[in-house]
C-alpha cells in the first residue's frame, strides 16, 4: 500500500478501533458497528458548515429557476451566449450550476478509506483486527456476494441494509419531490425550461436516493453501514437546518437579478415652432 493511501487508513483504523473500545462494554460484538456508525457522524459533524452552505445554494437555484426557464428559450439556438447568462444569473445569487454537490464529492474520500481499510488485511505492518468483527451474522469486511452468499443469514444482514437504504431513499426522494413542489407553488416550476430536461429532472430526482443500494452490493458491510448512516443524516438535516436554508423565496424574487432595460439616449428635437416665427426683413 502507498504512503498516500496508507496514512488516511492508519487514521481511520486507529478511531474506529477507539470508537469500537469505547463501546465494547455497552454493546459486545456489536461495538465495531457501532463504531462505524460514530465515525461516520463525526465526519458528517465536520462537514455540518458546508452542508448549510448548500442548502442555501439550493434554495438560490429555486430562485432563479424562472429565469434560468427564461434564459433558455431565450438564447435555445446561442449556446455560447446562453452560457454566460446562466453563468451570469447564478452568480447574482451567490450560487452556481452545481450547488450541493461539495458535501459529496468532500465525502467520497471518507468513503473510500473506510472501504479500503475494510479489504486491507495489515494496517501499519500490523494484523487489520477490525476485520474480525461482525454485524450479526455477517462479517464487517463481507459482501453480500462474497462468503455464504445471498441465501444464507450473512445474506439475510445485506437484505435489511438494502431495505433500510431503500427505505432512507423512498424518504428522500418524497422530501425532493416536496422541494419540487413548493417551488412550482412559488413559480419556480419551469426550472429546466424544457419538457424533455423537466423529464429528465424528474427521474434523477427519483432515482438517485436510491444509487446507495446499489453501491451497497458491491462494497464491504462495513462501508454499507457508512452509506446507510450518512444518507439518514442527510435527511436530519433537511429536517432540521433545511426549514430556512431550503425554502425556496417569493417567486418575484428572481426579478431582481433581471438585466436593467437599456435606455437610449434620444436627442431633444428643436421646437418647429422657431422654424415658423415671422421674419422681419428690414429692407422691405
Amino acid at each position: 500500500m502507498s504512503v498516500f493511501l496508507g496514512v488516511p487508513i492508519d487514521a481511520a483504523y486507529h478511531l474506529v478501533s477507539l470508537f469500537a473500545g469505547f463501546l465494547t462494554p455497552l454493546l459486545g460484538g456489536l461495538a465495531a458497528a457501532a463504531a462505524i456508525v460514530g465515525f461516520t457522524m463525526a465526519v458528517r459533524l465536520l462537514l455540518l458548515p458546508l452542508s448549510y452552505r448548500a442548502m442555501r445554494g439550493m434554495a438560490a437555484q429555486a430562485r432563479v429557476a424562472p429565469l434560468v426557464a427564461d434564459l433558455r428559450k431565450r438564447y435555445a439556438g446561442q449556446p455560447d451566449r446562453l452560457q454566460r447568462e446562466l453563468t451570469a444569473a447564478y452568480r447574482a445569487q451567490g450560487t452556481g450550476m452545481f450547488a450541493g454537490c461539495l458535501p459529496l464529492l468532500v465525502q467520497w474520500p471518507a468513503f473510500s478509506v473506510l472501504s479500503l481499510l475494510f479489504r486491507s488485511r495489515y494496517v501499519g505492518g500490523a494484523p487489520n483486527t477490525l476485520l474480525t468483527h461482525h454485524l450479526f451474522a455477517a462479517p464487517l469486511a463481507g459482501y453480500w456476494l462474497g462468503g455464504a452468499g445471498p441465501f444464507s443469514a450473512q445474506g439475510a444482514v445485506f437484505a435489511g441494509l438494502f431495505v433500510l437504504l431503500a427505505g432512507i431513499g423512498w424518504v428522500s426522494a418524497r422530501m425532493a419531490r416536496r422541494a419540487s413542489d413548493l417551488a412550482a407553488a412559488t413559480g419556480a416550476a419551469a426550472a429546466t425550461g424544457t419538457a424533455t430536461a423537466g423529464g429528465a429532472q424528474a427521474v434523477l430526482v427519483w432515482a438517485l436516493p436510491f444509487a446507495t443500494v446499489a453501491i451497497a452490493a458491491f462494497v464491504p458491510l462495513a462501508a454499507g453501514l457508512y452509506l446507510a448512516t450518512s444518507t439518514a443524516w442527510t435527511l436530519a438535516e433537511r429536517a432540521v437546518l433545511g426549514r430556512g436554508a431550503l425554502r425556496p423565496g417569493p417567486a418575484s424574487d428572481h426579478r431582481l437579478i433581471r438585466r436593467r432595460p437599456i435606455r437610449r439616449h434620444v436627442r431633444p428635437q428643436a421646437d418647429s415652432r422657431a422654424f415658423n416665427q415671422p421674419q422681419n426683413h428690414s429692407g422691405e
